[in-house]
């Protein structure tokens, strides 16, 4: 799983590391990576509070699983959820207490891929470049 936080189009905080424990479905991965990049965006918000930047009550979480997003904004438990540990829930609590907003994101954009697949070299590039890094060997 892996997640890039942005503040004025550069990136401040970003992640990648294997899940601890086995989905069952594409859907319940996605939903537990975006429970733990929340935790994150929360803990980033109360940061800038702290330091005095006015920030929105919401912030902006983009995945590429409209599975997963569905689930996060529908608060009644069904069949697909009942297996996935409550402390996941905390995304679903976000969502509806406002806090965040999930946003379906196309693959072709998803920078946080270069963090957890196995890319080709162009598409690396491509998202290294919409992530704003730079490769050492063009700065000598």
């Amino acid at each position: 799983m892996g997640y890039v936080f942005k503040l004025f189009d550069s990136p401040i905080s970003w992640s990648s590391k294997k899940h601890t424990m086995v989905a069952l479905s594409t859907c319940e991965a996605e939903y537990i990576s975006a429970c733990y990049a929340t935790c994150q965006g929360v803990w980033l918000q109360s940061l800038l509070r702290e330091i005095k930047m006015n920030q929105q009550e919401e912030f902006e979480l983009m995945i590429d699983n409209k599975s997963a997003i569905s689930l996060a904004k529908n608060p009644i438990a069904h069949g697909r959820s009942k297996h996935i540990e409550t402390k996941f829930h905390y995304l679903r609590d976000q969502v509806c207490n406002g806090r965040l907003k999930l946003t379906h994101c196309k693959i072709e954009i998803q920078i946080a891929d270069m963090l957890t697949k196995p890319l080709k070299i162009e598409r690396f590039k491509d998202l290294r470049g919409m992530l704003k890094v730079t490769s050492l060997e063009y700065l000598n």
